[in-house]
Order: C-alpha cells, then sequence, then structure tokens
C-alpha cells in the first residue's frame, strides 16, 4: 500500500534537513535529493518497525502548509 506524506526540506549549514509533519520523523543529506530519499528511508523503517498503536498515536491526519503574512521590527 503506497500512501503520501508532506516533507519539508531546508537548508542548514552545508546540508539539508527533511522532516514529515504528519508523523514528527526527519532525517538529513548534503542535497535536497538526499535528505529527501533519507526521510523517505525513515519513513519507511518507521513504519516497517513500530506497533500499530504507536502509528496511531504519532499519526496526525491532518497537516495544513499556509503562509502568514507577519509584521516585523
Amino acid at each position: 500500500m503506497q500512501k503520501q506524506f508532506t516533507a519539508f526540506i531546508e537548508r542548514e549549514g552545508e546540508g539539508y534537513v527533511s522532516l514529515c509533519p504528519e508523523l514528527d520523523i526527519a532525517s538529513q543529506g548534503d542535497t535536497i535529493a538526499e535528505a529527501r530519499e533519507n526521510l523517505r528511508e525513515a519513513l519507511e523503517l518507521f513504519f516497517e518497525t513500530a506497533s500499530p498503536e504507536e502509528i496511531q498515536s504519532r499519526l496526525h491526519e491532518e497537516v495544513y502548509v499556509t503562509r502568514l503574512e507577519v509584521a516585523v521590527g
């Protein structure tokens, strides 16, 4: 079974950090592609090893991504 998840990827120092907010699982890599692939592997490993109870307790079914305008300064 395939399921889609959100991946946030941002530069951190010389590399990139990737985060899946639905499960609060993160990874990293030297490139965007590597950070994305490492996150995919981390998610697959999580689903292979976690109990159904752990999956249910960590899974956030609804994640909304939006932008906000904020006064600064």
